[in-house]
């Protein structure tokens, strides 16, 4: 039977006025171009990217440059001790690649590693996943970025990584984001020396950086290539510095780290063909399932900028969140059912659930699961990048790249954090990670395997020509921010740089809450009036896009936006 979350309401279809515009400024957010554009969440690496894409490189020598120039710029977020995925589009032979640069557990990992220690409190007991040595798991990113140039690029790796030298050499801008992340009193990142280097009290003031030390790294990584990270004199340095602070990673786990080419996650949805992540990211399953249930809970011509919508948006998600907590992990370990997940009979049996007055709970859409959900408490991250490119002759990558949570683990090498990637396995089945997730027996750590991930690159294409390159950051949120940013580009016709900004909702079963930023008032009081539990934020996921245009004669517009939110802003020609 269907549990009521809230008291039953009247059946009424809630419909609103015009969607108002939010309170975020589109400043510099959008541009339109036609010949190529970077859309990254920092003004200096989306120039680093076009640099590129001037001088000839393709796309997936944009995105190198631009993945290197952000680890400069907002290490924060991403950087060389981290990692991600890269979905890259040809345009000569319309292939998709996916490219997994995602990080993997050292050997020496077991699936007990973060269980609660006697005496432990909670707070201790979390911090072993998310700081220091223990919450580092094998970088993925170098590897990658030589594998996206290696494959796709025209340019060699020293002329990549030079536009990311300069900026780390000469200087490069503080940006809001960073300011206030670094000012965090209290901040386990804030112990370590590197930070104090770069971001000292002199560079915040004047809002300028250098770091010298990661501009020598670059420069020898454009010389030596990836094989520096893994087997060279910076590999020592790291399992070094890992081992110190109480860690497992040692230099076995960097020479035993390998990319993986996986083939994306396909779905025809809403008229559109839908290219995003598949395992080991639950991202681009969320997104694929949601859509399959809007086709069947909204009619072809509903105002999508209603209530009606973002009610069955809320209710689409609660079931594919729960379906990462009961089946997901790395499918190289664990027996994923994806494909059964998948049937559209699964689907029609969660749809025919909906109830278009009336908020369900989470486990009114749970099909059996292999464990029951637990509860959580979602934190305002700010880690993580996304970025867009287009080039020239039409080639297309949408890159997430990550080192989880701010600055990672707080443990500086080279010039770049490493990460705290760990924390995104299952602690212990049922306990959530930092973002709130709820793990799974799938998900917890075993040696060498990735842990699942939010992370959601996508191209969608209408008929056979790309139309939206899309993705973003901020953990959880980022299925769902993704989604919802290119519905309002391809269902209400907005353009990337008004999407961006637009009002966004997130839910993930655990909390039962819905997290809103911008929503207009009458929006917010039809959903509290079905039952949900509105949550006002002005935190939410930041989402970098570009739409590809074709006017009657062919000529091609490239629309451009890099969130504000996190201070982007896009370049290009």
């Amino acid at each position: 039977m269907q549990t009521l979350v809230r008291h039953v309401v009247a059946c009424v279809l809630w419909s609103s006025a015009a969607l108002a515009l939010p309170s975020l400024a589109l400043g510099q957010a959008g541009a339109t171009f036609t010949k190529h554009a970077v859309a990254a969440d920092h003004p200096e690496a989306s120039a680093a990217g076009a640099a590129l894409l001037a001088s000839g490189g393709t796309a997936a020598d944009a995105a190198a440059a631009t993945m290197l120039a952000l680890g400069v710029v907002s290490p924060t977020g991403s950087g060389l001790g981290g990692g991600g995925f890269a979905l890259y589009y040809r345009a000569k032979d319309k292939s998709l690649t996916f490219i997994d640069f995602r990080e993997t557990a050292p050997q020496a990992a077991t699936a007990a590693l973060y269980q609660a220690r006697e005496g432990d409190t909670k707070e201790a007991s979390e911090a072993r996943s998310r700081w220091g040595g223990l919450a580092v798991g094998v970088p993925g990113e170098p590897l990658g970025i030589a594998e996206l140039v290696k494959r796709f690029g025209k340019k060699p790796l020293s002329e990549v990584v030079q536009p990311a030298e300069s900026l780390a050499r000469d200087g490069f801008t503080v940006s809001e984001h960073t300011v206030k992340i670094v000012s965090r009193p209290g901040a386990p990142f804030l112990q370590d020396p590197l930070l104090g280097r770069v971001f000292s009290q002199d560079a915040l003031a004047q809002k300028r950086a250098t770091n010298p030390e990661l501009a020598d790294t670059l420069r020898r990584f454009g010389k030596e290539g990836p094989r520096l990270f893994y087997t060279g004199a910076l590999a020592k340095e790291i399992a070094r510095a890992v081992k110190e602070r109480g860690g497992i990673l040692r230099e076995a786990d960097l020479a035993r780290y390998r990319v993986v080419t996986r083939t994306p996650l396909r779905a025809s949805r809403l008229g559109y063909d839908w290219v995003t992540a598949p395992l080991p990211s639950a991202g681009g399953y969320t997104i694929a399932t949601s859509l399959g249930l809007l086709e069947r809970w909204l009619p072809t011509d509903a105002h999508w900028k209603s209530s009606e919508r973002y009610h069955a948006l809320v209710e689409s998600w609660k079931g594919p969140y729960l379906d990462r907590q009961g089946y997901f992990g790395d499918p190289a370990f664990a027996k994923v059912p994806l494909e059964a997940l998948s049937t559209n009979a699964r689907l029609e049996d969660r749809a025919s659930r909906y109830h278009p007055a009336l908020a369900l709970s989470g486990e009114s859409y749970e099909l059996p699961l292999a464990m029951p959900p637990g509860k959580a408490k979602q934190p305002d991250n700010r880690g993580t990048s996304h970025l867009c490119v287009v080039d020239a002759e039409g080639n297309i990558a949408a890159v997430t790249t990550t080192v989880n949570l701010p600055f990672g683990a707080g443990i500086g090498v080279g010039g770049f954090f490493l990460n705290d990637q760990m924390d995104d396995f299952a602690r212990e089945v049922g306990k959530a990670n930092a973002f709130g997730l709820v793990g799974g027996a799938n998900n917890l750590p075993a040696p060498g395997k990735r842990p699942i991930s939010s992370m959601s690159p996508t191209i969608v294409f209408q008929g056979d020509e790309p139309v939206l390159c899309v993705g973003g950051s901020g953990g959880s949120r980022i299925p769902t921010a993704v989604e919802q940013v290119a519905l309002y580009v391809l269902k209400d016709g907005m353009t990337p740089a008004e999407a961006v900004v637009a009002p966004r909702l997130h839910h993930q079963v655990d909390p039962e809450k819905v997290d809103a930023r911008d929503l207009p008032e009458p929006e917010s009081k039809a959903l509290s009036a079905r039952g949900h539990v509105m949550s006002p934020t002005q935190w939410a996921a930041h989402v970098q896009a570009i739409r590809i245009v074709r006017d009657q004669s062919g000529a091609r517009k490239l629309e451009a936006a890099s969130d504000p939110a996190k201070g982007g802003e896009p370049r290009g020609e």
